[in-house]
């Protein structure tokens, strides 16, 4: 994803052996070219070889860096437009993608049942365990970032999960999706901060956004609208986002321009993973 901006500029070599004093020479003025390349020409004493001295003007667009979609409001903005065009245009206006899997049709037009979202919910938890066991055990700087943010889903869940319970569900085992979430997670801790760090935005930004609609809407549905736990923050969320997303601004500063494409390009396997979750919803 990386793009780089050209710089061109133009070059003329005059000599003339008669030249015996500084001499300047300059395109007419013209009111409509603000940025026209001016060539300066400077002689040395008849003894010496004569030399030149060229200075080009670049234009103003020429000099400006290229901007990345959304870099200007740091890189948080620049995961959420990669993550936005993933969407379809059902999900979101900015979405690019053509509705293929089942979970991607309108939440309207799911059929959800319990036990489906029974297993959504415990495999979620297993992925919510996994980066928050990640997070509070590293000392890795990018991550030491992101512990006690607030965001934290695992014991929310807990309590959802024990409700269910109580009410006479058994609560099935995770399944391969959560299982295999999981363990990628771990692999990216180790090796690949920059993609980690990808895929805890999305997972944590999404279910604020979008995966609280989902729960409302399977609430309506199979729940007789009970509100879990799982789509409550203790704190305001708003606050709580931006904390996080200063954080992530802060923390993507001293990576590379490569470093950050590497983030952006992880996006996909972030949706691909969590949408395998999602879709346990249905069965």
């Amino acid at each position: 994803m990386a793009y780089l901006a050209s710089i061109s500029s133009s070059l003329s070599i005059f000599k003339n052996p008669q030249l015996s004093r500084f001499q300047f020479a300059f395109s007419p003025p013209n009111p409509l070219v603000v940025l026209r390349p001016r060539v300066q020409i400077l002689s040395m004493p008849m003894n010496k070889t004569p030399s030149l001295v060229v200075v080009a003007a670049t234009t103003a667009a020429e000099k400006q860096k290229k901007r990345y979609p959304g870099e200007s409001k740091g890189f948080v903005e620049e995961m959420r437009f990669v993550a936005m065009k993933l969407h379809t245009k059902e999900q979101a206006k900015e979405g690019e993608k053509e509705t293929k899997a089942i979970e991607e049709r309108p939440v309207a037009k799911w059929e959800p049942t319990v036990e489906g979202y029974l297993k959504f919910l415990v495999d979620s938890k297993l992925v919510y365990d996994t980066l928050e066991q990640i997070i509070q055990d590293s000392n890795f700087p990018s991550y030491t970032e992101f512990k006690n943010t607030g965001l934290e889903r695992a014991d929310k869940l807990a309590t959802d999960l024990e409700w269910f319970k109580e009410q006479g569900y058994e609560i099935p085992e995770p399944t391969a999706p959560g299982k295999t979430y999981s363990q990628y997670l771990k692999d990216l801790a180790e090796k690949d901060p920059q993609s980690f760090i990808c895929h805890f935005y999305n997972i944590y930004f999404a279910h604020s956004a979008g995966g609280r609609m989902i729960g409302r809407k399977v609430a309506e549905r199979i729940l007789d609208n009970k509100e879990l736990e799982f789509y409550k923050w203790d704190g305001e969320l708003p606050k709580l986002l931006q904390n996080v997303r200063e954080k992530l601004n802060k923390v993507a500063e001293e990576w590379t321009r490569e470093e950050k494409d590497h983030c952006l390009e992880e996006t996909e396997k972030s949706f691909k993973y969590s949408g395998e979750i999602l879709r346990l919803i249905l069965t």
